[in-house]
């Protein structure tokens, strides 16, 4: 068994720890942010962490109707922009907590006036060092390149931290339930997709509202670790250019598990067939012509991480299939240090 495969597959024991580890933290957190709420957020992120920060904003849109903007770091690190942040929130995320321009944004925006918040799996990191608050991830030491069950820690401190500063007494519920409903998603056979995908060269990821975010997520493991050039798209936005790569036979994942917008996703995908893509599609039991099955994750908010649990183990698969070491993805190292 590959690490990426142990790893993902330990998600769920994780996340278990991480719900009880913080949640006396969480609560004291939301309430200090109910108290003197922010104007809005940003965010500053890299890589898979960046995609969990694409899923941290839109739950905190959604349920808190506060913008957030992603923020490239080289703003603070190239271009020194002059901050003007006062009644804002900062969240910088991060495996390592090392890199060098993380942590110089995460100051520059504290010298600007922004609260800060570190969602970092690294204890004692110079990240979580120049932040306000630190929010541990707690999933453990992750030896493979590819990151899986610390990407899986991020989006469920997210829903975490939404779940404690808002509204939602639900998305909390359902937070309590996640890691078993993980773990069944860990279980799912996706070998048709390895089947069908084993021999591309290039393909499509389409995923909508927080969904987005996984799709972002697994594009890039395609990349990193199957060596496919697979690209991310939102459902909504598709038909807007993108389509014009389509051709007879181009694969195109499509993830729609229940929630708001599978309706349009499902469409979508019945419209992909008819123009000749060869459609891979993810949905629940309930969704007779779906490919591949997803477990229902309680709440609509978390479908995102039951998808990409299930994706994980059908990529370090299908990299093996295609004669890759999904541990050790070419000219990549685990902790990348940029300024």
């Amino acid at each position: 068994m590959s690490l990426m495969l142990e790893e993902a597959r330990n998600a769920p024991e994780r996340i278990r720890g991480q719900l009880q580890r913080n949640a006396e933290a969480l609560a004291a957190l939301g309430a200090r942010l109910r108290e003197a709420p922010p104007h809005g957020a940003m965010t500053v992120a890299r890589g898979s962490s960046d995609h969990a920060a694409t899923y941290l904003a839109y739950l905190v849109m959604k349920h808190l109707g506060i913008p957030v903007a992603s923020l490239p770091p080289s703003l603070a690190t190239l271009a020194e922009a002059p901050w003007r942040l006062a009644g804002q929130l900062a969240v910088a995320i991060s495996q390592s907590g090392q890199s060098p321009d993380l942590v110089a944004a995460q100051r520059a925006l504290a010298g600007g006036g922004a609260r800060t918040l570190a969602l970092v799996n690294t204890p004692e990191s110079p990240l979580g060092a120049a932040s306000d608050d630190e929010l541990p991830l707690y999933a453990g030491e992750e030896r493979s390149v590819a990151a899986t069950k610390s990407y899986l820690a991020t989006l469920s401190a997210a829903a975490q931290l939404v779940a404690g500063w808002g509204p939602d007494r639900a998305l909390g519920e359902a937070l309590a339930g996640l890691p078993e409903r993980l773990t069944r998603a860990g279980e799912q056979d996706w070998s048709p997709a390895i089947e069908a995908l084993v021999g591309v060269e290039r393909m499509m990821v389409i995923g909508r509202g927080a969904g987005l975010a996984v799709a972002q997520e697994a594009a890039l493991k395609f990349k990193e670790t199957c060596a496919i050039q697979a690209e991310p798209f939102s459902g909504a936005e598709v038909r807007h250019g993108p389509m014009a790569l389509i051709e007879a036979g181009y694969p195109v994942l499509v993830f729609a598990p229940p929630g708001a917008e599978q309706a349009g996703l499902l469409e979508l995908a019945d419209w992909l067939e008819g123009i000749g893509a060869r459609v891979l599609l993810a949905a629940d039991a309930g969704v007779a012509k779906r490919r591949l099955t997803l477990t229902d994750a309680g709440h609509d908010d978390l479908q995102p991480l039951s998808v990409i649990q299930s994706f994980y183990g059908m990529a370090a698969g299908l990299a093996e299939a295609r004669g890759s070491d999904p541990d050790r993805p070419r000219h990549l190292r685990k902790v990348t240090r940029t300024l």
